[in-house]
């Protein structure tokens, strides 16, 4: 992992506090290297517990990435939406919930809210992976609506909620959305 990269998500995410949605914009060149400054080192420095809502990557892949760069994933909770959609691996354990699309984002934050139910002590770290594959899947101005209330539910929990958007994969109009959702947008290019 890059330290570099991993040292300037904590630092950003320590500046600007719990209840502040922050997108960090990557390249997929830095992808693993973010997730884990995200996972291994920024929230267990700070107590917290992870929920991670994939939309690009199943999390049997993510997890099998994770335990590969020997990632501690005993406090990583998955809302997976793309597994199910892609007739991949939907079998649900303890950390893994399915939604059956990225489509379904009503169901995306009734699953991350009885996830941070269930994970009660503590703070979390709820991680949006990523904005450019929920935008391929949904129409930008429901997309909108869904992070404002999903982002909205998050701030006033203080929780740390962090959205990813690849560099490169985003549309103008996702760009500005993001934007305007966003408290902070932090490009991570040329970071290594």
């Amino acid at each position: 992992m890059s330290e570099e990269i991993g040292d300037t998500i904590a630092l950003k995410l320590e500046e600007v506090g719990p209840g502040v949605a922050v997108t960090f914009e990557i390249g997929m060149d830095s992808y693993f290297d973010v997730i884990r400054g995200l996972v291994d080192n920024f929230a267990p420095g700070k107590g917290l517990k992870s929920i991670y809502i994939t939309s690009s990557v199943p999390s049997s892949t993510l997890l099998s990435a994770m335990e590969a760069l020997e990632v501690n994933t005993k406090n990583i909770m998955f809302v997976d939406c793309i597994s199910q959609l892609i007739g991949g691996n939907v079998v649900a354990t303890e950390n893994v919930v399915h939604v059956e699309n990225p489509t379904m984002l009503e169901n995306i934050i009734l699953k991350v809210d009885f996830l941070a139910r269930k994970l009660k002590e503590g703070g979390t770290l709820v991680i949006v992976d990523s904005i450019s594959s929920f935008a391929i899947h949904n129409d930008v101005k429901i997309l909108s609506e869904f992070l404002q209330v999903l982002l909205s539910g998050l701030k006033s929990r203080g929780a740390y909620p962090v959205m990813i958007s690849i560099a490169g994969q985003t549309k103008p109009e996702v760009r500005e959305m993001i934007g305007f959702l966003s408290d902070q947008v932090i490009s991570l290019q040329g970071t290594h």
